[in-house]
């Protein structure tokens, strides 16, 4: 969790999802087009505003619930942006999106391993030189997070009972109930059983900073406004999705390329959380937010849109590329060694930096 200290309400907190909120209302009263440049980019604007609102709202609510209460919740609500932006756009396109849930996962996988986790580890390691994980959460979290993207993102490509990438309706069902079955056991050990695996270790060095918890108003408050961020962050998602898509393919881009953005704009703010959390000296913060937004991601993702292609009809391909494959086996047999020792320093980081410019260069590039 971010070392942020929750002392007040910042004005642009309450004021981002306000403005949503207006925009929305002139846009159902039919006052404003619907596809002029400059109604899309105040969209986009106050699409970003309230990701930001909303993730801060989290953040807030996760800092009074505490490690590692907070940064699951604070997962949860990211995922649940994800999975709104995905649903707004397959209802949207139709079958043309039917490989949109496996790219922003990945994608989301990718950003959250290499790039969140690289940038921490090196903007960590440079300031204190080495930094400290527990080795059991770090080995528990990363066991379950291969264990999801491989059934949910490999194995599709090697099922015969339909041609890959897709999964049958029946395997679909079992891999989307395992999927949500499995992130709410890791939750169960991560908060009951095993919580002290998840937490930071009793003696913080003296340079770390403390975590202070906010106050009853300012907790209530966002309550309140993180519910109607989210709602904003969805109703205004699904006013973008078209020209979104239409960009991308005017580009010249792969379509690949809609799954990175959707998971950038989702994963921005709790990466920024998260680096706080590092140059705060309290990397733990950092991974306990990056291995579980990753999983949610999966866990989470996988049987809403498991449930909206069974509703819609629509097919769902979730196998990855072979290139794309080579990257997730990269990126989670690193992680293992970069977590797994409870030491990491600013090479660590470096490796997972150069592994995220190779996928964000093979997507625009394959």
């Amino acid at each position: 969790m971010s070392a942020h200290v929750h002392d007040k309400i910042p004005v642009w907190s309450w004021l981002a999802p306000l403005g949503a909120l207006i925009f929305l209302g002139v846009k159902v009263a039919g006052v404003v087009p619907d596809t002029h440049p400059v109604v899309l980019t105040l969209a986009a604007i106050l699409l970003g505003s309230a990701v930001f609102a909303a993730v801060h709202h989290a953040e807030v609510l996760a800092a009074k619930v505490g490690e590692p209460f907070g940064s699951i919740l604070l997962a949860i609500a990211v995922t649940i942006i994800e999975v709104a932006l995905i649903l707004s756009i397959m209802l949207s396109a139709g079958e043309s999106a039917s490989a949109l849930a496996r790219d922003t996962v990945f994608s989301a996988v990718m950003i959250v391993l290499n790039g969140v986790v690289g940038l921490c580890l090196l903007v960590g390691g440079n300031r204190f030189h080495e930094q400290s994980v527990q080795i059991q959460g770090a080995s528990a979290s990363l066991a379950v997070l291969g264990t999801l993207a491989t059934v949910a993102l490999v194995l599709p490509n090697f099922t015969t009972t339909t041609p890959g990438p897709y999964y049958s309706a029946s395997q679909l069902i079992f891999v989307g109930a395992v999927s949500l079955c499995l992130y709410l056991v890791f939750v169960f050990v991560q908060t009951v059983r095993h919580r002290s695996y998840f937490l930071e270790d009793a003696a913080l060095p003296d340079d770390a900073v403390p975590a202070i918890k906010p106050g009853r108003t300012i907790v209530i408050v966002s309550s309140i406004l993180l519910p109607v961020a989210l709602t904003c962050v969805v109703l205004i998602a699904k006013l973008l999705s078209y020209p979104l898509d239409r960009a991308v393919a005017a580009a010249g881009l792969p379509h690949a390329v809609v799954g990175v953005v959707i998971a950038g704009i989702v994963l921005l703010p709790e990466g920024i959380a998260a680096l706080n959390a590092a140059l705060a000296n309290r990397l733990q913060g950092s991974v306990n937010l990056a291995l579980g937004s990753a999983i949610a991601s999966i866990g989470l993702t996988i049987p809403a849109v498991t449930v909206a292609s069974l509703s819609l009809g629509t097919p769902l391909a979730l196998g990855l590329s072979s290139s794309s494959m080579v990257l997730l086996y990269l990126t989670l047999y690193i992680s293992a060694l970069s977590l797994v020792t409870g030491r990491t320093t600013i090479l660590q980081g470096a490796i997972h930096l150069v592994i995220f410019g190779v996928f964000l260069f093979t997507t625009a590039v394959p």
